[in-house]
């Protein structure tokens, strides 16, 4: 088996799979792309000055302004416009429904290539880049750092998260917020099969902070499109709950409310200024990871 791909073939979940590393499905996952230069509009300690800002207690005294004092007899504070590297915080849901399915590539398979890929390409740009694997809280936490040492646990991570427990989005991004000293980029990689409300909740508190946020909901096609017929036994497998049904009868009903629940997250970040991608685990993840950037891109100038 080659450990690399052609590159005229897809880079499909399948193909990613049978890579012996989470590194090189991660230089699979991105192979082409454009690491650039970016300029970061956060302040900090650099030699550009940016702009004016009240004094405060506790700034400290040798950025204030005092010519500017002299003419208006009120203290003003130096900001300045760093050149600094991005934090980069992924976030990769680890609950039980992530472990669908049972046989071939499962979503939380799928949400780790995706997550690799953006890990190494923060890499590349020098970005600090942070893990929380997660299901009703934390469950493993790598701090942002840009090491190359510290981008291999964030693979040994990804490469280890296996799928349990029930799934608690909104609480993890409220702590992950608290944590978070400086803006950054907040990546959350999930099947989002919870209270929307409650999603969006959070994901909206984040943003009013500052934050900039990416929504990548890694949804299996056999839960789109109803793939069973006839009598089943359906097993959440968060809870373990069996529901004995006809999914013939039910196909429509189910297929039109988990439209109606990713039209609800799609249009909820739309309105918050967040970035939402839904990713099929079907299609060749690579290029539509790769392509999403690349739009992102042009739209962010």
């Amino acid at each position: 088996m080659a450990d690399r791909p052609d590159a005229a073939q897809p880079v499909d979940a399948e193909l990613l799979a049978s890579l012996s590393s989470m590194e090189l499905r991660a230089r699979a996952m991105v192979e082409g792309y454009y690491s650039g230069h970016h300029r970061s509009r956060y302040r900090g300690a650099s030699v550009e000055f940016a702009d004016h800002r009240p004094y405060s207690h506790g700034d400290e005294l040798r950025h204030l302004d005092w010519r500017l004092y002299g003419r208006s007899d009120r203290f003003f504070v130096k900001q300045y416009e760093a050149e600094t590297n991005l934090t980069v915080h992924l976030l990769l849901d680890a609950s039980g429904s992530m472990g669908y399915p049972e046989r071939g590539v499962t979503k939380l398979a799928c949400a780790t290539y995706l997550a690799a890929g953006l890990a190494y390409l923060a890499w590349r740009q020098r970005d600090a880049v942070g893990l929380t694997v997660f299901d009703t809280g934390p469950r493993e936490q790598l701090p942002p750092r840009s090491r190359r040492g510290h981008l291999q646990q964030v693979f040994d991570a990804l490469e280890g998260a296996a799928a349990g427990g029930e799934t608690g989005i909104a609480d993890v991004l409220g702590d992950v917020g608290a944590s978070m000293r400086r803006r950054g980029l907040i990546v959350l990689l999930s099947d989002l099969l919870d209270e929307p409300g409650e999603v969006l909740r959070a994901l909206g508190l984040l943003r009013s902070r500052g934050h900039d946020l990416i929504v990548m909901q890694v949804l299996d096609r056999r839960e789109m499109d109803l793939g069973l017929h006839g009598p089943v036994v359906v097993v959440d497998l968060e809870t373990n709950e069996r529901l004995v049904t006809d999914a013939d009868e039910i196909r429509g009903r189910y297929e039109a409310a988990l439209r109606a629940h990713v039209e609800r997250l799609r249009d909820g970040c739309a309105a918050r200024g967040i970035d939402h991608q839904l990713f099929v685990t079907d299609r060749p993840l690579g290029p539509a990871l790769v392509g999403y950037l690349a739009r992102r891109r042009r739209r962010r100038g």
